[in-house]
Order: C-alpha cells, then sequence, then structure tokens
C-alpha cells in the first residue's frame, strides 16, 4: 500500500514527530510512505516525495514540517476537489495532519467519494473537537509562560502595564493556560465579552493595592468595543486579523484612560516555530502510530484522539463539527488570580 502524509494549516511544533511515527508503523507493516508537499495545495498538483529513512532520521526534535504546508482549500479552487480525487489513483491512503480546516477538508473528501483518510489532530490553540488536546499546545503555552516570566520583571522594574498577546483565534486556551501559569493579572479571550471600562478599573484597583504594574495577556482573537470589521476572510472563511493587532490597540487605550505606561509584548509566530516540548513529541508520535495502525485496519474516516491517557480512534466528522472553545469554569479558575 502506499500512504500519503500530508501537514495542512500553520506549522506546528510536533508536525515531524508524527511524519516519523507513521512512517516507522507503515515500514513494519510493509507499506511505502509518500510525503504530499504544501497540504492540499500538494494533493491538487500531485506534488508527491517518496520519504525513507534518510528522509525521516533526525526529525524528532526539529519544529515545522519536512514536506511544507499550505492553507489551500481545494473546495475553494476551481477544479479543486476533482483534482484531488484523482490524485488517490497515486496513493492508496491518506494520513491528513491538521486542525478544523485541513480535517474538515479529510472529512468532505471521505464523505463525499468515499476516499481512505485518517486524521491527525494538530493546533497550538487546542480549540479542535474530539480530543482532550492537540500536540503544539504544550509547546506554545510552554514559550507564553516564559514570557510572561520575563515580562514580569521588566514590568516591576519600570512601574508598567505589559500587554502580552498571544494565538488564539477562536478559542483562549493559550492564554489562559499560560496565564494562569505566568501569573497574570488579567486574560482575555475570545470567549469573554471585553468590557474596557472593567479591565481599567481592575488596573487601578490593583496599583491603587500598592502594586506598580500590571500583567494582562490578551488572545489575537478578541474583539475590543469599537473595532472595526472589514469583512476580509480567507479560504476558510475565517475572519482575517488586522495588521495592527489586539494587543496593541488594548495598550492604547489602557495607557490613555489610566495614564500609566503601557507596553505591548506581540508574541507571534515564535509560538508556533522551533523544538517542541517532550510532552508534545510524546503525543505527536503517538497519534502518528495510532493514525498508521487505522489505515492498517481500513478504519478510514476517522482521527487519532487522547481521551484521558488513551489515544482512541474518533469520526473526523464528529471531531471537526465544531470549535472547542474555553468553557466557563476554566476561566473562573483564571479569574481567581485577577487583579
Amino acid at each position: 500500500m502506499r500512504i500519503g502524509v500530508l501537514t495542512g494549516g500553520g506549522d506546528c511544533p510536533g508536525l515531524n514527530a508524527v511524519i516519523r511515527a507513521v512512517a516507522r508503523r507503515s515500514w513494519a507493516y510493509g507499506h511505502e510512505v509518500i510525503g504530499v508537499r504544501e497540504g492540499w495545495r500538494g494533493m491538487i498538483e500531485q506534488n508527491f516525495q517518496p520519504l525513507g529513512r534518510a528522509q525521516i532520521s533526525g526529525i524528532l526534535p526539529r519544529g515545522g514540517t519536512i514536506v511544507g504546508t499550505s492553507r489551500t482549500n481545494p473546495y475553494k479552487v476551481d477544479g479543486g476537489p476533482e483534482a484531488v480525487q484523482a490524485a488517490f489513483e497515486h496513493i492508496d491512503a491518506l494520513v491528513a495532519i491538521g486542525g478544523e480546516d485541513t480535517l474538515g477538508v479529510a472529512a468532505r473528501v471521505h464523505r463525499e467519494t468515499g476516499a481512505k483518510v485518517v486524521g491527525v489532530p494538530k493546533t497550538i490553540d487546542n480549540d479542535l473537537s474530539g480530543t482532550d488536546y492537540t500536540f503544539g499546545f504544550d509547546t506554545a503555552v510552554h514559550v507564553c509562560t516564559e514570557a510572561i516570566d520575563r515580562l514580569h520583571t521588566t514590568a516591576e522594574s519600570h512601574n508598567r502595564v505589559m500587554v502580552c498577546e498571544v494565538m488564539g483565534r477562536h478559542a483562549g486556551w493559550i492564554a489562559v493556560h499560560s496565564g494562569i501559569a505566568g501569573g497574570a493579572d488579567m486574560i482575555l479571550i475570545p470567549e469573554q465579552p471585553i468590557d474596557l471600562d472593567d479591565v481599567c478599573t481592575e488596573i487601578r484597583r490593583r496599583h491603587e493595592n500598592g502594586k506598580n504594574f500590571s500583567i494582562v495577556v490578551i488572545s489575537e482573537g478578541c474583539e475590543l468595543p469599537g473595532a472595526e470589521d472589514k469583512g476580509e476572510v480567507d479560504q476558510f472563511g475565517h475572519k482575517l486579523l488586522a495588521k495592527r493587532g489586539v494587543g496593541d490597540r488594548l495598550g492604547d487605550e489602557i495607557e490613555a484612560r489610566t495614564g500609566f505606561e503601557t507596553r505591548v509584548t506581540v508574541l507571534g509566530h515564535i509560538q508556533r516555530g522551533g523544538s517542541p516540548t517532550a510532552r508534545d513529541r510524546i503525543l505527536a508520535t503517538r497519534f502518528g502510530l495510532k493514525a498508521a495502525d487505522l489505515v492498517e485496519a481500513g478504519e478510514f474516516g476517522r482521527m487519532a484522539a487522547l481521551r484521558g491517557d488513551d489515544v482512541i480512534a474518533v469520526s473526523l466528522d464528529e471531531a471537526t463539527a465544531e470549535l472547542k472553545t474555553v468553557p466557563a469554569d476554566w476561566y473562573a479558575v483564571a479569574k481567581t488570580f485577577f487583579g
């Protein structure tokens, strides 16, 4: 059997660990492994790369993805669905590694054509339903927590409010976890409406109580009151974020309303670059092994998922039906330490 492997969407620590695990397990079953270049674009263009032992040697700790990635949606490309279907004439099965968009396409391709597809959940945002955690999330939280720790010392030294913008377009998991771990004084996430008066009141109260600095963590996808929506979306229908991010705009509001000197740090792409943590390497490896086992067992239209300590198989349709957002009780934990 020829098994294709593609990675789609944003790059993420642990992608190469999945590719390595899929290859090693598939070879043990006697199969050939083919890398699909640049995500779904590679299926459209039939841009394939044989993967052998030389190609996967030493990639476990490496960030990024050795087969490249893109945000291509074949259902938004003229002739895209037909081209993807034609690509399956050259591979017998496909392991798609990605988040809601990549796996949403995988689910649709399987549902509409019967193509032999299995999925692996990847997103630093941890917003994919069907799995307790996605690989890449732990690395992102680790990076953000370290940054918040560092911001504490400079904020205290200069008596400043420090705003730290982290990733999280629709879900605030990174902000909540790193904010709790880093001791943030306020955490703002897309799931909770933002009242700028409340934010500034909390910061003033903190300073009145003897603290001369504050750390505010905000998810990139938060909407500030009065923000302009230009209505621009990507191929998957997601609203494009403004070039001048929400963190900068929040910093301006805090300084203007409170008079406290405010500085903004946008962590950006460093959150998903570099070497994965040990936890993400292990989780990605387990997911990759499970995906190869699903192919071998002929269980297509399924995704590897973490439930508790077990890696199980769930329906791709179930996993991509809705986003996993931060519930109120999780946010209540974070709010306990505000101010």
